[in-house]
């Protein structure tokens, strides 16, 4: 079965998502495929219907809402020295030396969100033949002036399949698995708590005397930076540090009930300091900041972007290199009848801004960064 994962891994129908800056590593989507294979090899006997049809179109939105989370991730980590590379998306314990560390956290939750979201959504859209939208509140006063109906998107469905599958990649009882469940939970809590309600008004002559409303998912992005925010803010949880050593261990097992409060079930948790993301540790699978590109200088972008270079270069013992290359673009572009645009290329230089190693420099970190 290990061979069988192993060549599946190679082969990929997703390309790989764009990755900012040069020396980011990019994630290959060999990672989607180990997932879907781990997925395909699970028994999901007697839950909602049956039969390899229908277990294929879940597996398949499962994929796709995982990958969809990966992408989030990238997005979101774009200009932070931690850019979500592919040796990090890794979502189980099995291997003793897994981290538990708020970038753990966030994996787990925009993972578990992403595969949710999917299968909401598709449901919602009468992709699945048992599915459809959520009517159970229709024809109840919502509030003053409006009722429930409308097709409002299906997230108890969505939250059962995300529940299923991701959830059944953890099988130990140790503080970091309670911690990535945790997490794959807090995931699914952040679909609910962005729904929005839709209205449509009715009454004579557009008066609007009366509306109908239902719930639909938010965009995907905004989940994203629900979930970033939650990660700046994520909780560290202390635990006893000889349980948490014990990894996988008897000696490291216990309850859910005593590691977590249900105060915090939809904040972010982790158990670990991040380590030093600046400098390159092969032992710890960290690729530092080196060779990654920043912006500076241009008002088009976010403070926080802005601040990259300074973030990643200056505060890491780099410099920022100024380096200017040739892009090609569409331009000039004219409709012609009927019914073509044809445009020119023209080509424009750019200035591009790159972490570099002073010659001779041998000054390093030696605090973490999170």
């Amino acid at each position: 079965m290990l061979c069988h994962l192993q060549c599946l891994c190679l082969v990929s129908p997703f390309p790989p998502p764009f990755t900012p800056g040069q020396g980011s590593p990019i994630i290959s989507s060999s990672f989607t495929i180990a997932l879907l294979f781990l997925f395909l090899v699970r028994s999901v006997n007697n839950f909602l219907i049956t039969g390899p049809k229908a277990y294929l179109t879940y597996t398949t939105s499962v994929a796709l809402g995982a990958q969809s989370g990966i992408e989030e991730c990238k997005f979101q980590f774009a200009w932070e020295r931690w850019n979500c590379p592919e040796n990090a998306l890794q979502l189980s314990t099995h291997n003793r030396l897994r981290s538990a560390t708020r970038e753990t956290s966030f994996i787990h939750a925009i993972s578990s969100a992403g595969v949710m979201h999917t299968i909401t959504k598709n449901c919602s859209m009468g992709d699945f033949e048992n599915c459809g939208c959520d009517e159970s509140k229709n024809g109840k006063t919502g509030g003053h002036g409006w009722i429930w109906g409308g097709c409002s998107d299906n997230v108890e469905f969505g939250e059962k399949i995300s529940k299923l599958f991701v959830d059944s990649l953890e099988k130990g009882k140790d503080a970091r698995a309670l911690m990535n469940l945790h997490n794959n939970r807090a995931g699914r809590l952040a679909v609910r708590a962005t729904m929005k309600r839709t209205c449509k008004c009715h009454g004579i002559s557009g008066s609007c005397s009366i509306q109908t409303c239902w719930l639909q998912l938010a965009d995907f992005r905004e989940m994203g930076d629900y979930l970033k925010a939650k990660y700046d803010q994520a909780l560290k949880i202390e635990l006893d540090k000889r349980r948490l050593r014990a990894g996988n261990s008897a000696e490291g097992r216990w309850a859910p009930t005593e590691a977590f409060l249900p105060s915090v079930e939809a904040e972010l948790i982790f158990l670990e300091d991040s380590p030093d993301y600046c400098t390159r540790n092969s032992s710890l699978g960290i690729y530092g900041t080196e060779g990654r590109e920043c912006l500076q200088n241009n008002h088009n972008i976010s403070r926080w972007e802005r601040h990259s270079c300074w973030r990643l270069c200056t505060e890491c013992g780099l410099q920022v290199e100024e380096r200017r290359t040739e892009a090609t673009s569409s331009c000039n572009c004219k409709f012609q009848w009927c019914c073509t645009v044809k445009c020119d290329q023209c080509r424009h230089v750019v200035n591009k801004y790159y972490c570099t190693r002073s010659p001779g420099s041998t000054w390093s970190r030696g605090k973490g960064s999170t």
